[in-house]
């Protein structure tokens, strides 16, 4: 691939050696040609050396010392999510920019003193938001913009995926985000970009067992009264769609959230005697977001930085609402 810019590449350092690190987004970063992967963070030496022998760069064992090496100018961070914060924190104070996994932290007022943080130091923290960069999003609203459905009159989206192996981080209250922070922040993500800022929460549900999230619903509404129903958990089987319905039709679009690259996106649009599916080309959303990124350390996309920030930032807050005005159902682990 050819480079993109004059410029040197960004240097990248990987803090957390998780999963969605090695299936889906170091090999977003080691395949574009403005970044360049120098060092992977592990508390496991063996996880770190394998990294680093499949994508380069240098394998340590202390998070730390990765957040001070010279050839770090950037650092992408999917750890736990309850850990999350601190070590975002540490890297921002360091002086790096900062892409980093959702939840960014536990709560609003950590979001925002991160992000108050990160204009202080001059850096871009930037939270991994992925899906909404894949084109099929925005094929979705010219169909909108073009009338394909009316008025819009409703939203709704589900992302429900199935039981996680019981010592998955996401079953730990001390470590992983349950399915509120988890899970429901793609559907509350996506009820924003087609509804706007100002949804409010109406009302919620939450399913516990063992002190985590397992599943839950949510009603937001816009001010003139357009609602959003989401739908999320880890107890399910998998889902993961919206749909759109107006005055004079409907409009659905499957694999909304988590399609691989290869994946070519179908919408469904329905109207009275008359249904169409319109496939759409695949496209790589992990790759378009490290690119984003890229271009907002440089400087080169200041609106792009402002608006990712503000909807982070927003997301925070509709999550710690629904979570204060739940419903909360609580139980036992083997009645499950």
């Amino acid at each position: 691939m050819t480079r993109q810019s004059s410029l040197p590449p960004l240097g990248f350092g990987v803090l957390g050696c998780a999963d969605i690190a090695w299936r889906r987004t170091a090999p977003a970063l080691a395949a574009d040609p403005d970044v360049r992967l120098t060092a992977f963070a592990s508390r496991s030496a063996e996880k770190g050396r394998r990294f680093a022998e499949r994508f380069g760069g240098t394998a340590v064992t202390d998070y730390a010392a990765l957040l001070h090496r010279p050839d770090v100018d950037a650092v992408y961070i999917p750890l736990p999510a309850m850990l999350q914060a601190e070590w975002i924190e540490r890297a921002l104070t360091a002086g790096k920019h900062v892409y980093a996994e959702k939840p960014l932290s536990a709560g609003a007022a950590d979001t925002a003193r991160l992000f108050a943080l990160a204009e202080e130091r001059g850096v871009v923290l930037k939270e991994n938001a992925m899906f909404l960069h894949h084109s099929q999003h925005t094929a979705v609203e010219r169909l909108l913009g073009g009338g394909a459905i009316g008025r819009l009159r409703g939203f709704s989206a589900a992302f429900t995926i199935p039981p996680l192996p019981q010592d998955n981080i996401r079953n730990h209250a001390d470590l992983g985000a349950g399915a509120l922070l988890d899970v429901a922040i793609y559907t509350v993500r996506a009820a924003l970009r087609f509804l706007g800022p100002r949804l409010e929460v109406a009302g919620a549900t939450l399913r516990e067992a063992d002190g985590v999230v397992r599943s839950g619903s949510a009603l937001l509404v816009t001010p003139e009264g357009v609602p959003a129903q989401l739908t999320f958990g880890m107890e399910h089987a998998y889902r993961t769609e919206y749909a759109l319905t107006g005055s004079t039709g409907r409009l659905r679009l499957d694999r909304a959230f988590t399609p691989p690259p290869t994946w070519q996106p179908v919408v469904e649009v329905t109207r009275q005697d008359h249904r169409e599916q319109l496939t759409l080309p695949p496209d790589d959303q992990f790759a378009r977001i490290v690119a984003a990124f890229v271009r907002e350390v440089r400087g080169e996309d200041p609106a792009e930085r402002a608006a990712s920030a503000a909807e982070s930032q927003r997301v925070a807050e509709l999550i710690d609402d629904i979570a204060a005005r739940a419903v909360r159902t609580k139980t036992p682990e083997d009645a499950r």
